[in-house]
């Protein structure tokens, strides 16, 4: 089962609408972000999101593209051993997220601690524009 994909998720589109909240929520208005002008000057189709936001959505991709697991009480975020921004999201793109099984560790108070990777693309562009190692631990009753 290791290294076998465990789910996709659905679609999710980064209208500039979400960038500019993510931008007020962070505080980081780098104009990238929220200038069209500045971001066709860096060298992006106009403005693009934050590396941050990404990541922020593997959360919601995942509920959409990870199968529950029978008896568990709750998913934890535990951290990530590895994230890397290998390209930009431009305004209005829609992502999909692709999750494969990395490992598998039954802890002794009966938790579970998933590695998954997690590699997220864009609609229509070669390449990912991020991939993780994604550690979340499983509690069950």
């Amino acid at each position: 089962m290791e290294g076998q994909e465990i789910g996709r998720s659905d679609w999710v589109e980064i209208s500039q609408a979400r960038i500019d909240a993510f931008a007020d929520v962070t505080e980081d208005w780098q104009a990238i972000h929220l200038d069209p002008s500045v971001g066709s000057a860096a060298g992006f189709d106009g403005t693009v999101a934050h590396g941050f936001l990404t990541l922020s959505m593997l959360s919601a991709m995942a509920y959409s593209g990870v199968p529950q697991i029978e008896g568990q009480v709750a998913s934890l975020n535990y951290g990530f051993d590895r994230v890397r921004f290998t390209g930009p999201v431009p305004a209005g793109a829609r992502m999909l997220a692709t999750f494969t099984l990395r490992s598998l560790e039954s802890r002794p108070d009966g938790s579970l601690m998933v590695l998954t990777g997690v590699t997220v693309r864009v609609e229509g562009a070669a390449r990912a524009v991020l991939m993780a190692d994604w550690r979340i631990l499983y509690t069950f009753a």
